[in-house]
């Protein structure tokens, strides 16, 4: 705590001496009052080893510390960085995102747990109310689906259950009051998929856009956005300006972009794509990642700041678009031991780079 006249004890000395002065030089004199003051502050200064400090100099922030910049937009985590459904309920998970100081929490559809085709309106408005009892907001939904059931597969009938689980995701997200839906529009090849048989290129596209077209009409009635997301391992959409292109030409404003800084950092940079996606960008995922590997798998991702990506460059590239949503941690591997350190280490990086005190906790 930096010293100041208020924290030490002060004598009171009259001033009525100085009051028979001559009014007319009042203004020149210094009470014995003021001189006392500013002695001790001067004293204890000393006497603490801090130089005193003028009402006029603040403190320069520290880069070293946390961005010297505030931006405006918001954290929140992917439910996959907790241990759920094995070791917490999801009403843990949202109370622990809430206490580590999130504003959000994205939530993943599946096949078996509380967000799935088990679940119905009530099942998810509940979810909802608890979201809002607890205080934190769900940022999007998002699901591995995409892969075992691709939009592009050569079967045909995974493809048809693609758009399924795709329609049944957007009502699920207008069910929980949530506009945000990431969907994965195709993959030429699936890396880490035996079961998957290579797609050529052109008949991927084809059959993206045939996908995502026949999801526009009821994600508009649903008030929900399509958020194509970026994915350099699967083959499709490899630079920002096909991305971009793709979003283009369906023509809706609810076909967006959710982009994802570490799907493309094998041999891309994402401030490149930012600033080419631009206001098209409507969701983003954070993930870590470190270009001093040489494992090119899901395993690369870091927890934040453990990596390479140029997070100040790519904090300043979404400011330049005016972007002001949410930045959400996505992990795949909670911790085993502890593993709410993930959830406060990531809350902590995120206010860091966002320029926040380190540590606010949201109210």
């Amino acid at each position: 705590m930096k010293p100041s006249p208020e924290n030490f004890p002060v004598p009171c000395f009259s001033d009525s001496q100085d009051s028979l002065k001559d009014s007319s030089n009042a203004g020149q004199l210094i009470s014995r009052r003021d001189a006392i003051k500013s002695t001790l502050a001067v004293a204890g200064a000393a006497a603490l080893g801090t130089p005193p400090v003028s009402a006029a100099e603040t403190p320069k922030p520290d880069a070293r510390r946390a961005s010297p910049k505030r931006y405006e937009m918001k954290k929140s985590i992917n439910l996959w960085a907790f241990p759920y459904p094995d070791r917490m309920k999801l009403e843990e998970c949202l109370q622990l995102a809430k206490d580590a100081g999130f504003d959000g929490i994205e939530l993943n559809y599946d096949l078996d747990n509380d967000l799935s085709p088990k679940a119905g309106t009530k099942e998810f408005t509940d979810i909802r109310k608890m979201a809002d009892r607890i205080g934190i907001a769900i940022s999007g939904l998002c699901s591995f689906l995409f892969w075992p059931y691709p939009l592009t597969s050569n079967d045909s009938t995974k493809r048809a259950r693609g758009i399924e689980l795709a329609g049944k995701m957007a009502e699920a997200a207008h069910d929980l009051g949530v506009e945000n839906l990431l969907v994965v529009p195709g993959a030429v090849h699936i890396p880490w998929r035996t079961d998957h048989e290579p797609v050529p290129n052109d008949v991927c596209d084809r059959r993206a856009r045939e996908a995502v077209a026949q999801l526009v009409p009821k994600a508009e009635k649903l008030g929900v956005f399509l958020n194509i997301e970026n994915i350099f391992f699967n083959g499709y959409l490899m630079t920002p300006m096909e991305h971009a292109a793709f979003i283009d030409s369906f023509q809706s404003k609810h076909v967006r972009a959710h982009f994802d800084t570490g799907n493309i950092m094998m041999f891309q940079f994402p401030e490149h794509w930012i600033s080419v996606l631009g206001s098209r960008i409507r969701n983003v995922h954070f993930k870590e990642y470190t270009k001093k590997g040489t494992d090119y798998s899901l395993e690369t991702f870091r927890p934040l700041l453990d990596g390479t990506t140029d997070w100040p460059a790519v904090m300043n590239a979404l400011d330049a678009t005016g972007y002001r949503g949410y930045l959400t941690f996505e992990y795949f591997h909670p911790y085993l031991h502890y593993p709410e350190a993930l959830v406060y280490q990531t809350s902590d990086s995120l206010d860091r780079m966002l320029g926040r005190e380190p540590g606010r906790r949201t109210a």
